[in-house]
Formats: C-alpha cells, sequence, structure tokens
C-alpha cells in the first residue's frame, strides 16, 4: 500500500470562492456549522460538485504521490475564504472560512489506516453528522458521520497545539505498527469559523461497528477515585459507565488467552508510546453488543413491522437485514445479510473482538456470547504545570495513596496496564 503524499508549501494563500447555488452540491444539515464542515471537507478531499463541465478538482486531490512527507509537512494548512452573497442562505451561511491542518499528513494516515479518500469524503458529506448525546468534562461535542464509520469531536485550541506537538511522532509510530494500533485513528483537523466563532475538530475512526448495536459502553481510566457514572448519566439510554461501576457489576472482558495476550501486547505498546510523549489521563473507551440481545431485538422489530404491514394492507412486506424495511430513508442495511449474528468485518470494525463464550451462574447450559469494542481516546491531554498542580490538591484531598486519576504519565501508564490486566480474562 502505497504510504506517502506530496510535500506541500507550510501555507496556502486563502482564496476567496464564489459560486451559483445551482451550479454546487447543497450541503443541508440542522445548523451552519455543519454545513460548512460539509462543504470543506468536500472541497478538500475532492472535488467541488457541479456541472460536469465546471467541475473543479481540489489542489490537493490530483498531486502525485512523493517519496516521503516532508518535515514542512507537519506545519502546513490549507485555508479557504468564502464570501458568497448568491448562495441559497438556507443551506450555507454566506460568509465562512475553513481550515485545514496539516493536509498531507492526514491524507497520508488515512491511506495507512487503509481509508479511501472518497469513502472518508461520502461518509461527511454525502448526508449530515448525527448529534450524540455523549458530553466530555470539558464540553466537548461529538458527532458521527451518517454511516456512523467516524466520529467528529470539537477540540479547544489547546488540543490543536498538542496535536501539532505529537503529530510528527504519532504518525511515525503508526508507521512503524503498520497501523495495527489502538490508538486513535486521526483522521483530518479542521478550524470552521461562522458568524465570527471560531471551532476546531477533529475526525477519527469510530471504536463503534456501524451495524452492531453497543448494549453497555465504559470509560476505563484505572483510577477508582470519583470514578463513577452520575445519576444524571445512569438515566440515559445508553450511558457512559466508569471504573467503580465496572467494578461494582463484577463485570469481566472474557475474550480467551490468545486474545488476551495479543490485546495487552497492544496495550502496552501503545501506553508506553504515550508516556513517552508525557501523555496522560486517556482512557480505555469499551463497548459491549451481546449477541443474544441482539437476536431477540431483531425478532421484535420484525413482528412488529409484520403487524404494522398487516394492519395497512393485509399483506406482509419483506423486511430487510435487521428488521429494517429495505427501501426506508437512511437505511444503511438494505443489502442481504453478509455477516451473521454478532459477526463482523475486521477491516472495517478494527476494534472489535469476539467474546469467549461466557456461562451465566444460573444458566450453566446456555453460554453467552459477546463482542467486545476497546480502544484508547483522549490522548491530547499534556502533562504541564497545571496537571501537576491537580495532582498535588487531589493528593492533598484523598491521601498519598488514594488511586487519583492525575498523576505522572509513567504512573499512569503502568496502573492503567495493571487494571486492565485484571480485568481481562
Amino acid at each position: 500500500m502505497a504510504a506517502n503524499c506530496t510535500a506541500s508549501a507550510s501555507k496556502t494563500k486563502t482564496k476567496k470562492k464564489h459560486f451559483v447555488a445551482q451550479k454546487v452540491k447543497l450541503f443541508r444539515a440542522s445548523e451552519p456549522l455543519l454545513s460548512v464542515l460539509m462543504w470543506g471537507v468536500n472541497h478538500t478531499t475532492g472535488y467541488l460538485w457541479g456541472d460536469k463541465d465546471q467541475l473543479q478538482i481540489n489542489e490537493l486531490s490530483h498531486v502525485q504521490i512523493p517519496v516521503m512527507l516532508m518535515p514542512d509537512d507537519f506545519k502546513a494548512f490549507s485555508k479557504i475564504k468564502v464570501d458568497n452573497h448568491l448562495f441559497n442562505k438556507e443551506n450555507l451561511p454566506s460568509r465562512f472560512k475553513f481550515k485545514e491542518y496539516c493536509p498531507m499528513v492526514f491524507r497520508n494516515l488515512r491511506e495507512r489506516f487503509c481509508i479511501d479518500d472518497q469513502d472518508y469524503q461520502n461518509s461527511v458529506t454525502r448526508s449530515a453528522p448525527i448529534n450524540s448525546d455523549a458530553q466530555n468534562r470539558m464540553g466537548a461535542r461529538f458527532l458521527t458521520t451518517y454511516d456512523k464509520r467516524f466520529v467528529i469531536k470539537t477540540i479547544t485550541s489547546e488540543d490543536v497545539a498538542e496535536m501539532h506537538n505529537i503529530l510528527k511522532k504519532y504518525h511515525q509510530y503508526i508507521v512503524e505498527c503498520h497501523g495495527n494500533t489502538l490508538l486513535p485513528q486521526f483522521l483530518g483537523m479542521y478550524r470552521l469559523t461562522v458568524d465570527g466563532v471560531e471551532t476546531y475538530m477533529t475526525v477519527t475512526r469510530n471504536v463503534f461497528s456501524h451495524r452492531l448495536t453497543v448494549h453497555r459502553k465504559y470509560d476505563l481510566k484505572g483510577s477508582t477515585v470519583s470514578r463513577e457514572a452520575s445519576g444524571k448519566e445512569k438515566a440515559k439510554e445508553l450511558p457512559t459507565l466508569k471504573d467503580n461501576d465496572f467494578l461494582n457489576e463484577g463485570q469481566r472482558i472474557q475474550i480467551g488467552d490468545e486474545n488476551k495476550k495479543m490485546f495487552l501486547d497492544k496495550l502496552k505498546r501503545d501506553v508506553e508510546f504515550l508516556a513517552q510523549l508525557k501523555i496522560m489521563d486517556y482512557s480505555l473507551l469499551v463497548g459491549i453488543h451481546d449477541v443474544d440481545r441482539a437476536e431477540q431485538e431483531e425478532v421484535e422489530v420484525e413482528e412488529k413491522g409484520e403487524e404494522e404491514d398487516c394492519e395497512n394492507d393485509g399483506m406482509s412486506h419483506p423486511v430487510g437485514s435487521y428488521g429494517t424495511p429495505p427501501d426506508s430513508p437512511g437505511n444503511m442495511l438494505n443489502f442481504p445479510r453478509i455477516f451473521g449474528l454478532g459477526e463482523f468485518d475486521p477491516t472495517v470494525d478494527v476494534y472489535a473482538i469476539k467474546s469467549q463464550d461466557i456461562t451465566l451462574a444460573n444458566f450453566p447450559d446456555t453460554p453467552r456470547k459477546e463482542v467486545f469494542f476497546m480502544a484508547i481516546i483522549d490522548i491530547l491531554t499534556h502533562y504541564d504545570a497545571k496537571k501537576k498542580a491537580a495532582h498535588a490538591a487531589k493528593t492533598v484531598k484523598h491521601g498519598a495513596g488514594a488511586e487519583i486519576s492525575t498523576v505522572n504519565p509513567e504512573q499512569y501508564s503502568k496502573r492503567f496496564l495493571e487494571f486492565m490486566s485484571n480485568i481481562i480474562a
């Protein structure tokens, strides 16, 4: 697989674009910010959609692949300013700016993660991203692309600076491990300016599956101090539970000896890399797909669909895979079932691991089947003076022996690995 991209100038001049509405693909989203994101990604990854004879190719999409990335590529950006009074304002604001950071680097990373640029472009721009109710303590916003393959997250300007600090070493690490990692797969980083407000966003591969439902979700840090989900969080349909919730439930990640060894070897390599970068406060995101529950849910959906069909015209109609009518809007699975229950494509669901059959205590003859999705998230927190002060304050409050989350990167990585080793069987 080709692994290099063209070196670009460290800066590209700001450009003003003037488009007539009927000549341009319309990006309809629930808010201007998302429309601008769709427009910008569409522009920077491939084409400006319009009449066939007026199709314009973006300056990055047709360049030849060079021998290697250059140092300036890790400082580069592409910046576009649109001042467009004639455009349909119901779809896009009349004025906005779109900035893509290190375009050649992220293009190269997408290649190394086996993500085709056209697929990436389609996922982000074909239909509006979907809002998630997830939100971290810093107020970051999470969305998924309409096909659930990628996650879009708002970040701070400090996060952008930290990304620039680690990007060269991160890229080198991805090259050396051939993309075989539990770290976030960073695919793009952007700045959007709408109504004078700057918003920074990253796009990463979704840890969870685009087709297998996650029934339980945990954010694990290996710390036990203040690591319980709030009552408000637990009231959600799919709450993000934490370390103490996991332990109190007697939960275990049962994947068998061989999978455990492969997983922990990969995890150890990744967290040692993060410790070298002085990164801490990251988490292991765990999603659990219950195969039996998914089968029951499918049966219920099919039965409900048949009942509704009978009520409508006394006749039943064919039902698509996983109980979804084949021609329903937004149906991502309107094709014959390729994978059985609990099965997945490892080239798409790269973080998925099948469970070893789990025998329930009350039903010894009925093994429980699960699929685990596990990856490291939130790796942009550097152990700086602010974090050192927080460590000191928490140590005073909870005592020197308390398992607080804010500790130095070496201690954090060691405790993180030990915790994960103990909960995986």
